[in-house]
């Protein structure tokens, strides 16, 4: 664990609140990427990411998504050729960009203590290998953290989420290529730098164990045929490493230019359960559990598990590392954990025995006691509690929950001023799962905050559609950018914002309503 993140002592406060309710100084907040609300794709000097390239896709249910999270060159070559927003939904998304000054009013509103976001690479770097940032996308965030400082709402920032620019996808490779690493070090520092003093949490890679599961989405690696006798997991574990490594170096400038800022990491944390007793099914569960958890083993502890390692030897991947690299990975360790939950898997030895539920990313087996949500999620209150204990018993430092929600397609009602969405179902969603993050904090868990997904609605990271609906605040545009745009305070709004407004006491006391 890093030496600079204080430890709390016998004397110091307790990090609970009292009996059954959150922690004083609780981070209540919403959460969203720049390549699925932003917009202004062609705005203010910023070039094109890799989000930007990837079209509308329409899909039925239980659909396996990561087969939807990938690029070919033909498909890029397009996507560069087609000028405008028309199919192409994360180059419009929301138009935060040229309505963040209401929305941010909006979460002021809502009692947001926190809102987790992300810089958009290519809007400071708009081909990422430039000789010097683009002053007028660093002016943007400098004004949104600005005004999210003044409205009370802390800046919880990734530098990196699902949108390097495009130039170092096509030319170099994405994170393949070990150059890209330099030029992330360079964004890091100018990010670090200009926004010092406005942002104290910081994320460096959204979701890191997704390189490895969407090559494309994670990576930045295009999908082309596999060379003869190379393992098709090569690329991806060679550009998980250069990210560790990059996260280490933007960790290692943090604590130089922005001492009293934090710096976590962030992984999609889904529990895997046994799908039977059988010892072979429950050592099967250990090991994909060892495996999502070695991306935070690498963050937090500072090296690489016995697990990976072997997985690597018994499969022949081999990992290219520069002299250096595990005294730097060793060296520059996270202040916290940050992950998303939004369902858990089920494992076996003998996977083909059970049924399909294609919505779960890392898992093709149905869980019998839970039900689904209309993707073929899996719907695991108590596994985030689960989840809480686990990592809090692993690691021993300070977790956020910076992605949690329900997505579903939401109808709205009514008429002009008396527009409404009625999204119990989101409610009692929320209530059920923060009743579990209640009782992980009376486990002991030091939780530092949650941000639902996505606050906003937004376009969907998997298929680029709006109609998959996230938001507290519904945005009326359709999957194919049609609409006012108008923002519409949903049920689950005002519920949140009771919620807020009583740091989690009235948890069971709100209405279902919201109202």
């Amino acid at each position: 664990m890093n030496q600079t993140h204080r430890q709390r002592t016998a004397t110091d406060p307790s990090p609970h609140g009292a009996s059954g309710t959150f922690p004083e100084g609780f981070l209540w907040g919403t959460a969203f990427a720049a390549n699925q609300v932003e917009g202004g794709f062609d705005q203010g000097g910023k070039g094109l990411s890799q989000a930007d390239v990837i079209p509308f896709r329409k899909t039925g249910d239980y659909v396996d998504i990561t087969s939807l999270m990938k690029a070919t060159d033909a498909q890029i070559a397009e996507a560069i050729a087609t000028p405008g927003a028309a199919g192409y939904p994360k180059r419009s998304a929301s138009d935060f960009y040229n309505r963040w000054e209401g929305d941010v009013e909006l979460f002021a509103e809502l009692g947001m203590k926190a809102l987790r976001m992300s810089i958009a690479w290519s809007r400071i770097f708009p081909n990422g290998d430039d000789a010097a940032p683009n002053e007028e996308g660093l002016l943007f965030y400098e004004r949104l953290f600005t005004r999210l400082r003044e409205r009370g709402i802390e800046p919880v920032v990734t530098m990196s989420h699902y949108e390097m620019p495009l130039h170092l996808v096509t030319e170099y490779g994405g994170w393949s290529n070990r150059a890209v690493v330099g030029f992330f070090e360079t964004y890091a520092k100018t990010i670090l730098t200009r926004y010092r003093g406005l942002v104290r949490y910081w994320l460096t890679f959204n979701e890191i164990n997704t390189t490895l599961i969407e090559p494309y989405t994670g990576g930045g690696i295009i999908e082309r045929e596999p060379q003869d006798g190379v393992d098709p997991r090569q690329a991806g574990y060679q550009a998980l490493h250069h990210q560790f490594v990059a996260s280490a170096l933007a960790t290692k400038a943090a604590r130089e230019i922005a001492p009293d800022a934090q710096v976590g990491c962030m992984l999609a944390r889904m529990a895997h359960y046994p799908a039977t007793s059988a010892p072979a099914d429950i050592v099967r569960a250990q090991w994909d559990n060892n495996m999502n958890l070695f991306h935070t083993d690498v963050q937090v502890r500072g090296r690489y598990s016995g697990t990976v390692r072997r997985f690597w030897r018994d499969t022949g991947i081999h990992v290219a590392m520069e002299p250096g690299d595990e005294a730097l990975l060793a060296a520059n360790t996270v202040d916290f954990i940050s992950f998303s939950y939004y369902m858990s898997l089920v494992s076996s030895v003998s996977p083909e025995l059970y049924g399909a539920t294609g919505g779960n990313l890392f898992s093709t087996i149905k869980n019998p006691h839970l039900q689904t949500t209309e993707w073929g999620w899996h719907l695991d209150p108590e596994g985030l509690r689960y989840v809480l204990n686990d990592l809090w018993d692993r690691y021993q430092v300070p977790l956020f929950i910076v992605e949690n929600g329900l997505g579903a397609t939401d109808v709205l009602e009514g008429t002009g001023a008396d527009r409404a969405v009625h999204d119990e179902y989101r409610i009692d969603y929320f209530r059920q799962h923060l009743q579990q993050v209640r009782e992980a904090i009376e486990d002991g868990v030091d939780l530092l905050g949650y941000t639902s997904w996505g606050g906003l609605d937004i376009v969907s990271a998997s298929t680029s559609q709006m109609t998959k609906r996230y938001g507290v605040i519904y945005v009326d545009l359709d999957d194919e950018g049609a609409g006012s745009g108008d923002r519409i305070r949903k049920d689950s709004f005002h519920w949140y914002r009771e919620l807020i407004a009583s740091n989690g006491a009235t948890l069971e006391a709100l209405p279902a309503t919201g109202a």
